[in-house]
């Protein structure tokens, strides 16, 4: 899809036919074409401005500057696969080109139609903007998410089983599914972030005389935000880091209480076992065999090998 910008709010502008940005989202190759063929250039292809190389993503020629970062996934879906953002960026047009749908481009298109002095400058600075504010806003609701899941991890179960409190393995499945989904996440959005601090000092240095000082210390601003949403980002990747190391903590719990459960009752059923097998051997001469309360003997004993290993675990708190 092809969405032109005119350089003027009223229409003026563009009634003369003058555009100063160009989005392209998952273009196609005719779009693609025309563009190239009007402006004189060569746009980036997808494999392009996945390069992960600063060389690859931070190229000048003729005047014209190509960058390339990474984008988060749209909406909260982790499975999703990040898209890349191209900006082609001359004094005279600004042409983005990227493969998905975002709030920041649609924000920015929004705001970039009420500016008084529009320029290609002006559109990048603004479209630089709203990405910080839309990846601020995504970091916001990762956190409200992270501070839920904190609860549910570290809150007191609601099912008890003989006055223990008790984690079923679905709930601790969740939890895991839940915390690794918000770390795909936070992951994407470093990226985006690591490409801002990379794209915002090209673009601001050397001086350019087409970019003007207002967008110039704008970019400035947005390249500080963006190094304290890195620091952000970077306490929230801990903090799913230490949910993940608590879930599975949990879950070893989980296990050595069951290990110590089995453990106790094959050592229980240790000496009743020794005592049947010895009243179960075929000795001719075996005293108990002719007396008349044997039987009830051999069964108490067995019973009382039962119950003192019982007793003997439950005092010292391992049942």
């Amino acid at each position: 899809m092809l969405t032109a910008l005119p350089a003027s709010p009223r229409g003026a502008a563009q009634a003369a036919g003058k555009i100063v940005w160009i989005d392209l989202t998952d273009p196609t190759p005719d779009e693609r074409s025309m563009v190239e063929i009007d402006y004189g250039l060569r746009l980036p292809s997808r494999e392009s401005l996945s390069e992960v190389q600063s060389s690859s993503r931070l190229m000048e020629d003729n005047g014209i500057l190509f960058m390339s970062m990474p984008a988060a996934a749209h909406g909260n879906a982790g499975g999703e696969r990040p898209s890349p953002i191209g900006f082609v960026l001359s004094p005279e047009v600004l042409i983005t080109l990227r493969y998905a749908a975002s709030r920041a481009f649609d924000s920015a298109a929004e705001r970039f139609s009420r500016s008084q002095h529009p320029s290609s400058a002006d559109a990048f600075a603004t479209v630089v903007e709203e990405i910080v504010d839309s990846t601020a806003d995504r970091l916001e609701d990762i956190a409200v998410e992270l501070d839920g899941m904190s609860r549910s991890v570290f809150g007191r179960p609601r099912t008890r089983r003989r006055h223990r409190e008790v984690r079923s393995n679905e709930a601790l499945r969740n939890n895991l599914i839940e915390i690794g989904s918000a770390g795909e996440r936070l992951s994407q959005l470093r990226g985006r972030l690591v490409g801002l601090q990379r794209v915002l000092p090209f673009a601001c240095e050397p001086a350019r005389d087409w970019i003007a000082d207002e967008v110039r210390s704008r970019l400035r601003v947005a390249h500080g935000d963006g190094a304290s949403l890195t620091d952000y980002q970077t306490h929230l990747s801990d903090k799913v880091q230490f949910l993940l190391d608590a879930v599975l903590g949990f879950i070893s719990t989980k296990q050595n209480d069951i290990f110590t459960v089995l453990t106790v009752v094959s050592v229980i059923g240790i000496p009743p076992m020794l005592v049947a097998s010895i009243y179960g051997m075929n000795f001719k001469n075996m005293p108990e065999l002719d007396w008349t309360w044997g039987y009830p003997f051999a069964l108490a004993m067995i019973a009382l090998s039962t119950v003192l290993p019982i007793m003997w675990f439950k005092w010292r708190g391992w049942l």
